[in-house]
């Protein structure tokens, strides 16, 4: 495909460069193994240059008027319009995902950059009272400068734009490192985009590199105010500490651990359809995914036997072909995981209910019941297309199970009473709960963001104008100030 030959490359300060490393970064199409790309992975210096590029090119980009900034948003929506097909190609080549999937996080994208020409004029500053004779108050909100963004694999395309176009808008300038399971989808084609989009040279700088080559140099740099990252709360936590070490804010999505809760007055054939989207869409491969299906006891039989029928009516296989729902998880590492954990579960006395079986990375669903009270695996995140249902008695207990977690991200509870619903939302600690509804939802003006080891602090919206900008402080004496010597 054309993308992975084009895009396999650096792009630093509006150049398509090959890295310097010592080694490269194999793209592998999960599903059936072929070679995408192989990119040679950047450099600490690198990394260095792509910061102080955006360093450069950020002080003229916010000096730019935000109603011209926002022209570069309406052009890359039209981008992607144009491009969609090939674009859904390389979703489907190098992450696995369905058309289905695609079309999902295509759509988000879009809507994201959409708001992204609004937050370009959003931030406002205020004049406030003093309680000095003759003073005013100035605040005024600023960019923070630079960004540092660090993309995962499961939404790669609308992840990076998620704090990218944001970023930009707000008058940035960007580095963004993806995952290097999706080096092109998550980083080169977004680059393309905006690119073609007509953004100058230098504000959006995209090096695809590892750990393993540069340490923590893309965090410990100088330039850099803010880091934005999507990923597992393991890598999160450490991404937070060397933050705070260089007094930088830190903007955390993490993974989450989310209930389905199914009360006994729920219309059941309707809760089912939602908790099997809200458990195995893109394969379980999502932070907001529901692991746990919390059932109240009273209509428990009704639901499982409805729930399970449903999931065998799913089709594993090929994520190119239209009527796939669950395609391959990301790599081999993944899939042995996912396959471990239900292994160890079973051992431990839990039912299977379904058992999928694993070939190559493609994982066919489990339904897992009967755990024991003090199952590791009922508190963590499982990033696969493996459910977990617990019956309840009564809302009190359905409350407790849902908060034994380490995680609240989201969540939905399901009830023919909305009110009562909305109440039991309430006691549950996560940062996002739906009624009647899926776990699985991102909209670009709510607040999106989680609770506990699921995050720290929002995106979307006024929460964008939060992470990515700055407030001052600019007092005037209009008369004369007393000094007490």
């Amino acid at each position: 495909m054309s993308y992975f030959k084009e895009l396999a490359h650096q792009y630093i300060d509006g150049e398509w460069r090959t890295g310097s490393g010592s080694w490269d970064i194999i793209d592998f199409n999960p599903y059936d193994g072929e070679k995408l790309a192989s990119i040679t992975v950047a450099t600490v210096e690198e990394v260095d240059q792509a910061y102080r590029a955006a360093e450069r090119a950020q002080r003229e980009w916010a000096a730019t008027n935000p109603y011209t900034r926002r022209l570069v948003f309406e052009r890359a929506v039209r981008i992607i319009e144009d491009r969609e097909q090939e674009i859904t190609e390389a979703i489907i080549a190098e992450l696995g995902g369905t058309r289905l999937k695609a079309a999902f996080e295509l759509h988000l994208a879009k809507e994201f950059l959409r708001e992204a020409m609004q937050l370009a004029l959003r931030p406002e500053g205020r004049i406030i009272p003093s309680p000095v004779d003759g003073k005013e108050n100035r605040l005024y909100r600023l960019p923070v400068g630079v960004v540092g963004v660090i993309s995962p694999f499961n939404f790669p395309f609308l992840l990076s734009i998620k704090s990218v176009a944001p970023a930009l808008a707000l008058g940035n300038a960007v580095v963004l490192k993806p995952h290097q399971n999706t080096p092109i989808v998550g980083g080169g084609l977004v680059a393309r985009v905006f690119e073609e989009a007509g953004l100058p040279a230098g504000l959006l700088n995209v090096v695809i590199t590892d750990i393993a080559e540069i340490g923590d140099a893309l965090i410990e740099h100088p330039v850099p105010k803010v880091i934005s990252f999507t990923g597992s709360d393991t890598v999160g936590r450490h991404v937070a500490t060397v933050c705070a070490a260089n007094f930088k804010h830190a903007v955390l999505e993490l993974g989450g651990n989310s209930a389905v809760i199914v009360l006994e007055d729920a219309d059941i054939d309707y809760a089912v359809d939602a908790a099997v989207f809200s458990r195995f869409v893109h394969q379980g491969q999502v932070c907001m995914a529901a692991n746990r299906v919390l059932v109240d006891r009273r209509v428990e039989q009704e639901f499982t036997e409805k729930f399970v029928a449903k999931i065998k009516t799913l089709k594993v296989g090929d994520p190119a072909d239209p009527q796939t729902h669950i395609g391959p998880l990301i790599n081999s590492s993944q899939a042995d995981a996912v396959s471990k954990v239900v292994e160890q579960t079973i051992e431990a006395g839990a039912t299977a209910l379904l058992r999928g079986t694993t070939e190559g990375n493609l994982v066919a669903p489990t339904v897992l019941t009967g755990l024991a009270a003090d199952s590791p695996v009922l508190r963590e995140e499982i990033f696969g297309p493996v459910v977990l249902v617990v019956p309840f008695d009564g809302e009190d207990e359905a409350v407790r199970l849902a908060n034994d977690t380490p995680y609240g991200l989201s969540g939905a509870v399901h009830t023919g009473d909305i009110e009562r619903g909305v109440r039991i939302a309430q006691r549950i600690e996560t940062g996002m709960i739906h009624i009647n509804d899926g776990t699985v939802h991102d909209e670009p003006i709510v607040a999106f963001g989680g609770e506990k080891r699921s995050g720290l602090g929002r995106l979307n919206g006024d929460s964008m104008v939060e992470a990515f900008t700055t407030q001052k402080w600019i007092s005037i004496q209009h008369g004369r100030s007393g000094f007490p010597f």
